[in-house]
């Protein structure tokens, strides 16, 4: 695994680059990103191109031992552009452009945005496509960041339309899909269909979610454009992105079948800051994030990657500047979460930033380095895991214990009809996977369609639309499978099935969910030395019963190999049923203590210690 670094040359005075350089070799760095941010510095005016400073730059990060991932500077078009095209700007749900004076102010389905962006590519990519030095490339940056996958300006209305026409073919048949029947909702033609924001009350969820898989498809058509520029102009050099945490607005298993590697942007304590964990979790963990938030999007990217190639274009080095509260992570977790993800199976890890920078909006973002240009703590913790990382030398391939499914269009459906607060498909997972890594097991996330061959486990936290592919694989698996709540309870345009469950799914479980309530956390539902809540499934077929609450609800279910959750997969019933199938299954059962997770690699197993920032490797 090389270690990297993301470096903006352009922030500092020239005659620091080749003292950069030579120090970033020193501590054992052999890849630095560059370049994703640097339009307005490129081409300064219209087709007017400034590149001495550039090629000074690729030259002295070359000449010094560095392999250059040379990012697309389309995430940030800049004010000379803007001005010149002003509808090029992503309009929010309210209506209101997203202006000028940040970053990631277009639409992805502005044509003439698109042209700008293919030019732009290009040009960087003739520039520097054959130089020995450029190893690889990164499309934009972070596509979504801030809430801009969905625009709602006319050109994304006018490219919906398009997209529906072709995905429906008849107006009729799209009426019919989404019951507009209900309502007077009923179109006379496509052109008549409007985006679904703004409307009285919530709109149609068929529409909605017709709208996030036309959202998702035009990133997909953005980055694939650049993707074709590069292999084109640059043969021969990794193409990568740099996807985001907890991040669901696009689909990231169609995004990587574009790209040669899947990156993501590791940021532990401001993940735990801004997102739903406990208070008990956020004081215990403060310094170093939740056990199981790197670890899960390692499993998660690896499972969207094609080949099963990623790696880590971002690592929090520091404190951060956009979460609630930005603590420094505890000495020793830049050295934790770098072999964690070494452990996971990634091909770099790269640091972000070299140096902070003192102004602008990421002044308060630490660094390897400190503004004055003096080391920061993270400096030596990031030369310590090089040299961890040089003497494993390679650990072999993990064993093949648990598979997780997990799909973005679930993701979807539970945030349009979440039914219950908080009720979301992305966090059934997060939980079901924190259960699993709980007992030592290795997990590998995987999208449906995917073979099961090789695994002891599988575990479909929460899946509405069953897909064929999945049905087929689970009926062939002879291993043990837990099945968690919604799932099999919507077809492809978020209608509930004609028997209440997907047929292939109801042959499964022996039976089928006739009727579905979501519960407050108030209302907990006990049995014998467990508690569930969330959600309560009812259930009427012919599989057994195996946790019945004192008060008679039945929580889960029996059929075979298959054990069925009926409530939200959390919590300690659910805890223990993932113990039991795990049990059966012949992996680990024996709960870690607290902060303790492992992972095995061929001969090798690493524990990660979250409570002390201690490795261990036996």
């Amino acid at each position: 695994m090389h270690l990297g670094v993301c470096y903006y040359p352009e922030h500092w005075p020239e005659e620091r680059w080749a003292e950069d350089a030579r120090q970033m070799r020193e501590i054992g760095l052999a890849r630095v990103r560059i370049g994703e941010f640097a339009w307005s510095r490129i081409e300064p005016e219209p087709g007017q191109y400034d590149w001495d400073w550039l090629d000074r730059a690729v030259e002295t990060l070359h000449s010094a031992g560095l392999g250059i991932i040379m990012g697309t500077p389309t995430a940030t078009p800049p004010k000379w552009l803007v001005d010149s095209m002003p509808d090029m700007l992503a309009v929010d749900r309210e209506g209101q452009p997203r202006g000028f004076g940040s970053r990631r102010h277009y639409c992805f389905s502005h044509e003439g945005y698109g042209e700008e962006a293919r030019r732009i590519t290009r040009v960087v990519a003739q520039r520097y496509g054959q130089h020995p030095g450029v190893v690889g490339w990164q499309t934009d940056n972070e596509y979504g960041c801030h809430d801009t996958v969905q625009s709602f300006s006319p050109a994304a209305r006018d490219a919906f339309r398009r997209w529906l026409a072709e995905r429906y073919g008849s107006v009729a048949a799209l009426n019919e899909a989404w019951g507009n029947v209900f309502w007077s909702m009923e179109y006379r033609s496509f052109d008549e269909i409007e985006l679904p924001n703004r409307t009285v009350t919530e709109a149609n969820p068929a529409h909605w979610l017709a709208f996030r898989r036309f959202s998702s498809d035009q990133v997909i058509r953005f980055n694939r454009a650049q993707v074709e520029i590069l292999r084109e102009v640059s043969p021969g050099r990794d193409i990568m992105h740099n996807a985001m945490g907890f991040y669901t607005g696009y689909d990231h298993h169609d995004l990587a079948q574009d790209l040669d590697v899947l990156g993501w942007d590791s940021y532990p304590l401001g993940f735990l800051e801004m997102f739903r964990f406990t208070e008990e979790e956020e004081r215990d963990f403060a310094r170093q994030g939740h056990p199981d938030i790197a670890a899960f999007h390692h499993d998660l990217y690896r499972g969207c990657a094609k080949d099963g190639r990623w790696n880590v274009l971002e690592q929090q080095p520091g404190p951060v500047n956009w979460a609630r509260y930005n603590p420094a992570p505890l000495p020793g977790m830049v050295r934790l979460w770098t072999l964690e993800a070494f452990a996971h199976g990634a091909e770099m890890v790269s640091y972000f930033r070299w140096r902070q920078f003192p102004k602008a909006q990421e002044q308060m973002h630490a660094g390897l380095l400190r503004p004055d240009g003096e080391p920061a703590p993270a400096y030596a913790e990031a030369a310590s895991a090089g040299r961890d990382i040089a003497d494993l030398g390679a650990v072999g391939e993990a064993p093949k214990h648990a598979a997780l499914i997990f799909s973005y269009d679930s993701e979807w459906i539970t945030q349009i009809q979440p039914q219950g607060e908080g009720r979301s498909a992305l966090w059934a997972a997060f939980s079901a996977y924190s259960s699993l890594r709980r007992l030592g097991v290795n997990v590998d996330i995987l999208p449906p369609e995917t073979e099961l061959d090789g695994y002891s486990l599988v575990v479909v936290p929460c899946l509405p639309v069953m897909t064929r592919g999945l049905a087929d694989a689970l009926k062939r698996f002879d291993g043990e499978i837990v099945v968690g709540p919604r799932t099999g309870t919507r077809d492809t345009d978020f209608a509930i099935p004609s028997g209440l469950v997907d047929q292939e799914f109801a042959d499964l479980i022996g039976g089928k969910i006739v009727r579905s309530e979501s519960l407050s956390d108030r209302l907990q539902i006990a049995g014998d030395g467990w508690t569930a809540k969330g959600w309560l499934d009812h259930y009427e077929g012919e599989a057994e019963p195996e946790f019945v609450a004192g008060s008679g609800e039945v929580c889960s279910y029996r059929h075979g190999n298959l054990r069925l959750c009926c409530t939200w997969p959390q919590g300690s019933m659910f805890e223990r049923l993932v113990e039991r199938a795990a049990r059966d299954a012949g992996l680990p059962h024996e709960a870690l203590p607290t902060g303790i997770r492992h992972r095995t690699c061929g001969s090798t197993r690493f524990t990660f210690d979250y409570l002390t920032a201690q490795i261990s490797f036996d």
